[in-house]
């Protein structure tokens, strides 16, 4: 075995024996497959292109709506709304027995989440700033920091249901269903006005937080119930898409006059139940699949840096799209308007490449997610409190 082979190793069996045997690694293995869906899902579906001189937003889905199948596989934020309900409403429950007041069960939840976030808008308003300095078209720039901006809704909506855990962890998920359908209703056959659709950003995502603290009670322990959601969530989005007039792609397609996502519709929702079915579905393999210890290692690994993955992953893109630019021809899949077979498989090929971008800036910010050595020497407990000389990655384990 070579010699990255056998550190890999040992640094995974270090890993897999500093996590707590009661851990549950279904929930880690579904946060970070969550993570990873939307960051392939954002770099297969966006693309900048320097048609109109300087680089604008552009995406495949508006060229091949046929390509709208590739949305349903990746985007995957009801499955980390899911998880993040049964996370803190688990880790709430968790507090209140161990007498933590609210104020510093929130507090510690939300200061590790939002820390990452000042570090990337630091460099950008900074990097913003610069390029407007140099002469860059303020059309570029706004399509840039847009992009860089637009995963923050997701925070800012993950934060407030969060910190409203005590109030919705008991709530039924179908009142907030309710609540989208009767919106979507007001839009489309009544007539409201098209601001009232941003209620559904809180009720929509709601739904599956609330299932997540279902699951924390112990609502799916059988397979019934996960079953029944898969399947009610796929017949209800099929039949929304086939004679509702919904649209067949789970993400904003830009120049569409209505997007699942922006903000969520009920057939959003609805396979957004379906993936939580299936979630729920899998986790017993998945919790077995966990139990080696390269596998779980990599698990670990990713959640541990969750967020840092989740807020550069379009810097790492744009990066490489600006380096690009110094060809003496446009890149096809990096530069070329998204409109051909051809250009599909030019940005698998990119793909890798993004990954090594996204990897040097992980080693650059990983540190304002995980926080200095003080504070995870607080948040760590059990076995993996080791020296950190000898098991870096693996101390933090338990505060994945």
């Amino acid at each position: 075995m070579s010699e990255p082979r056998l550190r890999w190793a040992a640094l995974a069996d270090r890993i897999d024996s500093a996590t707590p045997a009661g851990r549950d690694r279904a929930v880690d293995g579904l946060r970070a497959a969550a993570i990873l869906g939307v960051v392939l899902g954002h770099w297969l579906v966006t693309a900048l292109t320097t048609a109109d001189g300087g680089l604008s937003g552009s995406s495949p889905l508006t060229h091949m709506p046929w390509l709208a199948p590739v949305s349903w596989v990746f985007q995957t934020l009801a499955v980390f709304f899911l998880v993040g309900g049964h996370v803190a409403a688990q880790g709430y429950a968790s507090a209140r027995a161990r007498g933590v007041t609210y104020g510093t069960w929130v507090g510690r939840r939300l200061h590790r989440l939002f820390r990452p976030v000042a570090a990337i808008l630091t460099l950008w308003a900074l990097v913003a700033a610069g390029m407007l300095l140099g002469g860059v078209g303020t059309d570029t720039v706004r399509t840039l920091v847009q992009l860089v901006l637009s995963p923050l809704w997701f925070l800012l909506v993950y934060a407030a249901l969060t910190a409203a855990t005590p109030l919705v962890a008991r709530l039924s998920p179908w009142w907030p269903l309710a609540v989208v359908a009767g919106v979507d209703f007001g839009r489309f056959v009544l007539g409201w006005p098209e601001w009232t659709g941003w209620v559904d950003v809180a009720a929509g995502w709601l739904v599956p937080f609330t299932l997540g603290a279902a699951w924390s009670r112990g609502a799916f322990a059988r397979r019934g119930p996960a079953l029944l959601l898969l399947g009610a969530g796929s017949v209800a989005t099929a039949a929304l898409i086939l004679w509702a007039g919904y649209p067949a792609s789970m993400v904003g397609v830009p120049g569409a006059s209505v997007s699942n996502l922006n903000p969520p519709t009920l057939a959003a929702v609805a396979f957004g139940l379906a993936q939580c079915g299936l979630a729920l579905t899998l986790r017993d393999p998945l919790a077995r699949a966990l139990r080696r210890p390269a596998a779980w290692a990599a698990v670990a690994l990713v959640n541990l840096s969750a967020m840092t993955l989740f807020l550069w992953h379009q810097t790492a893109m744009m990066a490489v799209t600006a380096l690009g630019l110094l060809a003496p021809a446009d890149l096809p899949g990096l530069h070329t308007v998204p409109d051909s077979v051809g250009w599909t498989a030019a940005r698998l090929l990119w793909l890798p490449v993004f990954a090594a971008a996204l990897a040097v800036c992980w080693a650059a910010f990983r540190t304002y997610e995980q926080g200095g050595r003080a504070e995870r020497s607080r948040t760590t407990a059990g076995p993996a409190a080791l020296p950190r000389a000898r098991r870096a990655p693996a101390q933090e384990i338990t505060h994945v």
